[in-house]
């Protein structure tokens, strides 16, 4: 990826409707340093959208975009921005764009949920990649012939993908370094304070470390563990107590000290936290989903589902979509709980 000296580096962001917006500038900002501390422009983008104009993206401020058939050549990196229901951005022509790019030499990558629509495009068969965690189960089952992970980024030749956030920084610091050194890149780092680049492999939410240094027990992590591990075979509450060396009485001392919840409303909620991903980002069969989270019918999926969001899955899939009032993924609570 080694860039000639004195050429630009032609890069293409194609972002749809309620993209994540703060990820998007996160990839940029390191090549607009770069550019400034070398005096010279070292890269150029484009930021593009099907029809060209202003965009909205998820926290409502507007991105203004030129259309994706201006770009007549083809570019040194094409990176598809999608956050919200990227399902519904597989239009024929970016399908199109991205394997004609592919085909005349041009690294793809992806941010936050982009990797859905290179997989779509069939441009990331038998490679790594990956996207943020609350999309990775519907990505999981949407492209079986992809490795997918649980990784901050990852690097797999000319196909890049990144969970979206502040990975997007250290996926570009990576871009930078493969194309123009060590020496950019870290400049380029320093000057937007990147104080670390984490490195390929990086876990998203690794454990025992939160960001705001509140803790929750180990016996707690590990129940919860246990649960996220048994989504589809249901282990009974003290079946899990036993497993962490706990009696089910202590368990759900903890659960409720710290979680707010008894351990079968917790086991119960991230059941269904998972099920709304699939009936939301999938087309999958509600019964498939059903027993894929550990629900003994559909009927009783159903019921549980609307009592926990406020609709039947059936009228979610065309309506939902996920709200983020509505997500409660697990460690989420604890943080909360514990930081009170």
């Amino acid at each position: 990826m080694a860039e000639a000296p004195g050429r630009v580096y032609e890069v293409a962001v194609i972002v749809t409707p309620l993209f994540n917006l703060a990820a998007t500038m996160n990839l940029i900002d390191p090549l607009r340093a770069a550019n400034y501390l070398h005096g010279r422009p070292l890269y150029r983008w484009h930021l593009l959208s099907l029809e060209g104009g202003p965009v909205q993206a998820s926290n409502r401020l507007v991105l203004g975009t030129d259309a994706l058939g201006s770009l007549a050549a083809t570019p040194d990196l094409a990176v598809v921005s999608t956050s919200w229901t990227p399902e519904a951005f597989r239009a024929p022509v970016l399908l199109s764009a991205l394997r004609r790019w592919a085909r005349f030499g041009a690294t793809l990558a992806a941010i936050d949920t982009g990797a859905f629509v290179l997989g779509a495009a069939g441009l990331l068969k038998n490679r790594r990649a990956t996207v943020h965690y609350e999309h990775l189960d519907a990505f999981i089952e949407l492209y079986p012939n992809v490795e997918a992970v649980e990784d901050l980024y990852v690097l797999d030749g000319d196909r890049l993908s990144c969970a979206g956030g502040a990975a997007a920084t250290d996926m570009a610091l990576q871009i930078m370094r493969s194309v123009h050194g060590e020496a950019v890149a870290n400049a380029s780092a320093r000057y937007i304070f990147h104080g670390q680049l984490r490195a390929p492999g990086s876990m998203q939410n690794p454990d025992h470390v939160e960001p705001l240094g509140a803790t929750a027990p180990a016996k707690l992590r590990a129940a919860i563990k246990v649960m996220e591990a048994h989504l589809e075979e249901v282990l009974p509450i003290p079946a899990v107590a036993a497993k962490i060396g706990l009696s089910q009485r202590q368990l759900e001392r903890l659960f409720a000290h710290y979680v707010g919840k008894s351990p079968r409303q917790y086991y119960r909620d991230i059941r269904l936290d998972r099920a709304r991903g699939l009936v939301t980002q999938t087309e999958m069969p509600f019964w498939e989903i059903a027993m894929l989270c550990g629900f003994s019918s559909p009927e009783h999926f159903s019921r549980a589902y609307s009592t926990r969001f406020g609709l039947a899955p059936r009228f979610d899939r065309v309506e939902g979509r996920v709200p983020f009032e509505f997500r409660a993924w697990p460690m989420h609570s604890i943080i909360d709980k514990g930081s009170q």
